[in-house]
């Protein structure tokens, strides 16, 4: 199967020789240049009842890495599944016009925070509002900056509860519709972002740069406000989940995706890369795109994210400051199981993920294994 790694490792160098990068975008290709080889260095098992061998290089554990999130993604689920009320969730997804994918790109960290903001902002006021529900909600917010042809597409997923706590401490059901309407929504939304958008102008703390440098000026800055709310911002919300159970399941697909999958990459043929697509435009059809390697490249390193830029982040009551008190009362509430077995280990999720049982020999199924940590070309350290 073809990988992001092997694309890297053949256009990478050049890549990087024709091309300004930034520090983060040169560390995440390194990083997955170098995933699960010898240069990370490893461990060998060896089994005293057979004999055999087993070598397993470290992985890069690059966010960004397609190869290392499928890990990540157990862990994390593992912790949420504490978090779950026993009640409907919905899906909910807000999206920006892609008149702004230029600035966002020119200044990631303060957009992408700016986003985050105005999406929590948007569902806890209208949550709280008696017209809709009247009640404090808990969500969780996860940012996505692509679609899948690769282009920069930002916009981010929720998953939101159908249901909250009032100000008299009792649980408040929703409808089995999600609670507010997608319009009223949206609007909202447009307002808090543009809002905020403006303040970050006034503040100076955009940069323009290239073909958005026109937009220093006060009077064009004003103009693309005003065409932008005169657009409709899209905010969908999705069918909610059969039950509780699949929630968690569910978010951990997007909490721990990256831009592409290695199963969708077709091949490397003639400095050209196919990968699979589907075409929402049209349908939702499934298609096949090829492209250039450096444009792959190219599109694949623009939603290398900045450093410690947290891109998963719980509100209301599922807030940190929350999550002992008001969410207790919630479980509570909504009658809601306690989880009481322990965390799983690093051993069972591998099992979990691999079907593969690290603890035994793979060949007589004996637990009297060795374990030696190599470090590149030293010798084998017993551990």
């Amino acid at each position: 199967m073809v990988e992001v790694q092997d694309i890297f490792l053949k256009y990478g160098n050049n890549y990087r020789t024709n091309h300004k990068l930034t520090l983060v975008q040169h560390k995440a290709m390194s990083a997955i240049q170098k995933c699960r080889t010898s240069k990370l260095g490893g461990h060998k098992e060896v089994c005293d009842n057979c004999g055999h061998t087993r070598i397993s290089y470290n992985s890069c554990r690059n966010r960004h890495c397609p190869k290392c999130q499928a890990f990540a993604k157990e862990r994390w689920i593992d912790n949420q599944k504490r978090n779950l009320l026993d009640i409907g969730y919905f899906h909910v997804v807000f999206t920006i016009p892609d008149t702004l994918n230029s600035i966002i790109y020119q200044n990631q960290k303060v957009i992408y925070t700016l986003l985050f903001k105005a999406v929590a902002e948007t569902l806890a006021e209208l949550a709280s509002d008696k017209k809709y529900l009247g009640a404090k909600i808990g969500f969780s917010s996860v940012l996505h900056t692509w679609g899948q042809n690769l282009m920069h597409h930002p916009h981010i997923h929720c998953i939101v509860p159908g249901g909250g706590l009032s100000s008299i401490g009792k649980w408040v059901n929703s409808r089995k519709k999600f609670f507010i309407p997608v319009k009223v929504l949206s609007r909202k939304f447009r307002g808090k972002f543009l809002y905020y958008l403006k303040q970050l102008y006034t503040q100076n703390k955009l940069e323009f740069q290239g073909s958005q440098t026109y937009l220093a000026d006060n009077k064009e800055f004003e103009k693309l406000l005003s065409s932008l709310y005169g657009k409709d911002w899209i905010v969908y919300c999705k069918p909610p989940f059969k039950n509780a159970a699949c929630v968690v399941e569910y978010l951990g697909r997007y909490t721990h995706r990256v831009a592409i999958s290695n199963n969708r990459i077709v091949s490397i043929n003639n400095d050209t890369v196919t990968f699979k697509w589907r075409d929402y435009k049209d349908d939702n059809k499934h298609k096949v795109m090829t492209l250039s390697a450096d444009e792959f490249i190219r599109r694949f390193l623009i939603h290398i994210l900045p450093s410690g830029f947290m891109k998963i982040r719980h509100y209301g009551l599922l807030g940190n400051r929350n999550k002992t008190t008001k969410l207790k009362i919630c479980i509570q509430l909504t009658h809601t199981p306690l989880l009481t077995q322990e965390k799983a280990s690093t051993l069972q999720l591998i099992q979990k993920l691999t079907g593969i049982d690290l603890s035994k020999c793979p060949i007589c199924g004996s637990e009297k294994l060795k374990r030696f940590m190599c470090l590149g070309k030293s010798p084998p350290i017993s551990i």
